[in-house]
């Protein structure tokens, strides 16, 4: 372990646990926000004193009721300052979170509740009542509620003071933090299990100097679930690691999110392809709409001020204020990209408007992120070089260096929650994560992924094609809502593989057909003749996604069944 970020943390060569880290924040700058949200114009704000007072309350009561270490606790609602403290209050005590996607149905947040064993359940308003009825209702239930808007003695803001001498227990980073349910790498939703360990470990490593640069005057935005691993480690724990403030809200809607970033003088937010898509087309749609001369001016001075900071010189923050501001941007330092594939054209256009803006990748199983573009030295096609304790290798490479990327280091699950088999298919025989992602690295150790293993269409000549490359260039136009590329047999006969793009548009832009096809036509031309489209198939309504805007493949076909049919 070296650098400097590691030195006040580790003195006996340990990773601290996330109560530790909490408690250092705490400890240095008990005065600062921790946590804030808006509600209508109202920004409450809650100081790191205020949060570890909290989170002793929560964690006795739960103690008190009998949580015992490693009980695994429930915790399901929309992103905000309880969800947080509970989160924290529950490992406080040497419990484990079990966080949730409010997406879900009760039926199924029900069935994983009573998988997992839980024994209590942290739950906002909604949740409470969608859980009437099911087994879950009846275990010890909080409240995640603001204390300014419910009066209720079973809310977390409201609990009894218990005994103010009794201690909360000290945590060992090797024990359990958090169960994270995900399709994970080899199929079907198992619980990931993580140690504080593994998710510190992430914490600290991004804050390596040649990724990072954050300090306690920073202001996150917390606009991803946090119930994913992405946004909990990358915003949640990298923002108490800092001595942050983290500013919560409840779901993505691009126009609130732009007036509170900048309301809230956010300086560092992540995101997935979708928002950062979404706002460039909205940025560029503005411009066209003032004419082709202001157009043509904007474009020259995206590319000059793009070549300018390529060699030190920063010219998109004075040059493009004005954009910065209306897109909430005005105090940004920097944003992240993680969570699936963004065209080098969408980041060399934020890095035209003077915003670091860094590419990255990882899974749940790696608690999560494993590479990450160095801010001084980015590669707008690469998701970054391996963090510095990550041992990253291609295995089987092809002719061009493609293979599966594995992966060993101290961010890595030790498996899924009761599932031995799936644990033992998740690792090689000498220990390396399998991560189900193609990619290669080049000689200065950039990596770059091609896409998933299970997507990969072979074409009758032996070509490898990568769905998801072809569906980056779809995407560019903002026309299009949804894509998928796939596989079909163009001839029964001969058992012959074809490319098909599934196009989703949303009704309220009135995208015809022939503009559909125009842009099919366009990317045909832009790719290798062995990647061309030859059947697109337009579909009336949306396929489903994730909590993180990614299209579930597995369900693709049933929702081509229902339209059908």
């Amino acid at each position: 372990m070296s650098g400097i970020y590691y030195q006040t943390v580790m003195p006996d060569g340990q990773w601290p646990s996330i109560p530790e880290v909490f408690n250092q924040s705490a400890v240095r700058f008990p005065e600062r926000t921790a946590f804030s949200c808006f509600e209508g114009s109202d920004k409450h704000t809650y100081t790191y004193r205020q949060i570890a007072d909290q989170i002793r309350i929560v964690g006795m009561y739960l103690k008190d009721k009998g949580v015992k270490e490693g009980d695994r606790i429930l915790l399901i609602g929309k992103n905000s300052p309880a969800w947080a403290t509970g989160y924290l209050s529950i490992q406080a005590i040497g419990a484990v979170v079990v966080p949730l996607d409010v997406f879900s149905t009760p039926e199924k947040v029900n069935a994983l509740g009573l998988f997992s064993e839980v024994s209590a359940m942290l739950a906002d308003e909604q949740w409470l009542v969608r859980m009437k009825g099911t087994p879950l209702y009846d275990t010890l239930t909080v409240r995640l509620s603001l204390e300014s808007t419910v009066d209720d003695a079973h809310s977390l803001w409201n609990l009894p003071n218990g005994d103010t001498n009794e201690r909360l227990p000290a945590i060992d980073s090797s024990s359990l933090a958090a169960i994270l349910y995900t399709s994970g790498t080899t199929g079907n939703e198992k619980g990931v299990m993580l140690t504080h360990a593994n998710l510190i470990s992430d914490a600290y490593q991004a804050s390596d100097p040649q990724f990072l640069s954050l300090d306690e005057t920073d202001v996150f935005y917390g606009l991803l679930p946090l119930h994913h691993s992405y946004a909990m480690t990358a915003v949640f724990l990298e923002s108490i690691l800092h001595g942050s403030e983290l500013l919560f809200t409840p779901k993505v809607l691009i126009s609130r999110n732009i007036t509170e970033m900048s309301e809230g003088h956010v300086t560092n937010i992540l995101g997935i392809p979708l928002l950062y898509n979404k706002i460039r087309e909205g940025v560029l749609k503005k411009v066209k709409a003032k004419g082709a001369v202001a157009y043509t001016v904007i474009s020259v001075l995206l590319f000059l001020s793009l070549t300018l900071s390529r060699i030190g010189i920063p010219a998109g923050r004075k040059w493009f204020s004005s954009i910065l501001a209306q897109i909430g941007f005005a105090d940004n330092r920097l944003a992240i990209c993680g969570g699936g594939p963004l065209s080098p054209q969408v980041v060399n256009f934020y890095r035209a408007l003077g915003i670091t803006f860094l590419q990255g990748y990882g899974l749940t199983e790696t608690s999560p992120i494993i590479t990450l573009n160095p801010r001084r030295k980015i590669r707008p096609a690469s998701v970054g070089i391996p963090f510095p304790l990550v041992d990253l290798r291609i295995s089987d490479p092809d002719l061009l260096g493609v293979g599966e990327i594995q992966v060993k280091g101290p961010n890595i699950t030790g498996g899924y929650y009761k599932d031995e088999t799936a644990t033992r298919e998740l690792f090689t025989e000498d220990g390396y994560l399998k991560t189900g992602d193609l990619g290669s690295i080049d000689r200065k150790g950039y990596v770059y992924i091609q896409g998933r293993a299970k997507n990969l269409i072979v074409t009758e000549g032996g070509k490898n094609v990568y769905p998801e490359q072809i569906e980056e260039q779809i995407l560019l136009h903002a026309e299009i809502e949804q894509a998928v590329v796939r596989m079909y047999v163009g001839n029964k006969s001969t058992r012959s593989e074809q490319i098909e793009a599934l196009i989703y548009c949303d009704p309220q832009n009135n995208v015809s057909e022939q503009m559909i096809h125009s842009i099919i036509d366009e990317v045909n031309r832009r790719v290798h003749p062995y990647e061309r489209i030859s059947r697109t198939t337009i579909l009336t309504e949306p396929m489903e996604m994730t909590s993180t805007r990614k299209i579930k493949r597995t369900k693709v076909q049933r929702t081509l069944d229902r339209l059908k049919g």
